[in-house]
Formats: C-alpha cells, structure tokens, sequence
C-alpha cells in the first residue's frame, strides 16, 4: 500500500529522507516472507516524524533498514529506494554506508543497557564516536562533558568514568543520547528510547530530545506504540500496520480524527483514569490486503 504523502507547497526543496515504496522480506526453508510492504514516508530537515504500531507492525525493520544495517542474509530489500539527501542508500557501496552511519544518520535504540559496552567506561565509549566522527575536537574530554551535561547528567567529569552497571536506566538512556548526538547527525532515528523507563523518567527523556532537537536543527525519526507520547513532540505521524504504513498525516489531525480502524484502535488504547480496557480492540472486517481497503484509504 501506497501511503497519502503529505502537501507542501511552500517546500522547494527536496525532503532530506524519502523511503519510496521500501519492499523487504526475510528468507527461510518456506521461502521469503513480507515484512515491509511498499512502505512510503518523507521527512523534511529539522522536522520530527513519528511511526506508530503494534510490535511486529515494521517500525523498527524501517528504521535498521535506512542505513542497512539489517544483515543480509536472511534481509532481502525486493524493491523501492531510500533517499537520503538525494543519495540512494540501497545502492551505497559500504564506504558510503560508513560515512553515513553515525556522522549523518545516528540511532537510539530502547535497550541502553545491551547497546551500552559493559567493559568500557562512559569516557572512552563516548571518545569513540567523536574521534571516529570528529576528529577535528582537540579536547575530546571537555566535548563529551558537553554532551552529557546537554542530555541532564548531573556532575558530567565525575561520571566519565563510570561504567555502564553504575548508571540508572534513565542515566544509561542519557548517555546512548549524549553519544549519538556527539558526532552532531543530521538526522536521529530513535527507536523506542523510552520503552524500559518509568513514566517520569520517559517524560523528562522526551523533553530532552525535543529540547535538543529544536537547538541543533536536526531531523528525528521517532519510532513508538505509545501514541500518548507523540502528541507534543511529532508534528507528523506515520501508523504502521503489518509491515504497511495505512495512516499518514499531521499528528493532531490523526489524533483528533483518525481514518483507519487500526489508528482508532491505537489511540483507544491510550491509557486513561478509569479505564479498564487493557488489550487493543478488535478490528473487524479489515483486510489489509484488500483492493476495496486500499480505495477506500488512499
């Protein structure tokens, strides 16, 4: 399926990321299954983009899938492009990749605690990433407490020395961010970093990103179930229902009127005082895909 792309007129320039019907399939003894099915979306610089879904809906297979970092095999790109600022990343050779990777595209992702390296401190971690990115920095210790003092660490020169184990998850989740935002990308893609985090903690996470993402002009692809979370942070939403983007639009407009019986069943879903509802609603009669459904949504 083909999603609705959103109108801008007043846009003369290209989007710095344009996936244009992405097909993707992971091979087997039984053959290859779909997992992204003609997946469309665009994402303008210093723009944040939201994709909403289930677990096992293709967020996070869109999202490894931009840089090309799902192995290959059993990853099978059948079809479609991915245009970062006009290049065709699924035609990049991998030196290409590796100047993309980190310097211009950086990643969460919702596990800090197994993306983190239990060996090596929070100084030499970070150091990585800016000697790898920036090796112009001379004062690579004064840059990297820079950054955790951007993401709210308190104290940053007595925490660069700490390893991993001696960090809350809050503290971890703000350590991966400092670290990506280190190489200062053009665009973040993060992919549910706030899943393993307590309410008040994601809250204060979420703040920071969008904080950091208004200072430095970047674009950010936020990956999610949580409709609840997106409302303040994305102006546009993609909703992803098996491995098909079947709702695109303005975050507010998609909340306050949504089209498709998935997107409504989502935002059902949205936690509220009193309500004991706890499992997504079934949607009836719904086809994905089905010729009639298609019509109806384009």
């Amino acid at each position: 399926m083909r999603c609705v792309k959103r109108q801008n007129p007043a846009a003369d320039t290209l989007p710095m990321l344009k996936i244009d019907n992405l097909q993707i399939g992971f091979t087997s003894q039984n053959g290859v299954t779909p997992a992204l099915r003609g997946v469309s979306l665009e994402l303008g610089k210093g723009e944040t983009l939201a994709i909403v879904g289930e677990s096992g809906s293709g967020k996070s297979v869109t999202a490894l899938s931009i840089t090309r970092l799902l192995p290959a095999p059993p990853t099978v790109y059948q079809g479609g492009s991915i245009h970062f600022e006009g290049q065709d990343l699924l035609k990049a050779t991998e030196d290409e990749l590796r100047k993309v990777r980190g310097r211009k595209i950086a990643y969460i992702f919702q596990e800090p605690s197994t993306s983190l390296n239990p060996v090596y401190t929070i100084r030499t971690q970070i150091a990585e990433m800016i000697r790898l990115h920036r090796p112009d920095v001379n004062d690579v210790d004064q840059e990297i407490i820079r950054w955790l003092d951007a993401v709210g660490i308190v104290d940053p020169p007595s925490r660069l020395n700490d390893y991993p184990h001696q960090l809350s998850g809050g503290m971890q989740q703000r350590v991966m961010i400092a670290m990506a935002l280190s190489a200062r990308p053009e665009l973040l893609i993060a992919d549910e970093p706030t899943t393993a985090l307590d309410v008040t903690i994601q809250k204060q996470i979420l703040e920071k990103l969008r904080d950091l993402q208004r200072d430095l002009g970047m674009a950010v692809l936020l990956i999610t179930h949580n409709f609840a979370i997106i409302s303040g942070l994305a102006r546009h939403v993609a909703v992803m229902y098996r491995g098909e983007v079947v709702e695109y639009g303005e975050t507010a407009q998609v909340l306050r009127s949504p089209r498709h019986p998935y997107t409504k069943a989502l935002i059902a879903c949205i936690p509220r005082l009193g309500d004991r509802r706890r499992r997504l609603s079934t949607i009836e009669d719904f086809n994905p895909n089905s010729e009639v459904e298609r019509d109806e949504l384009a």
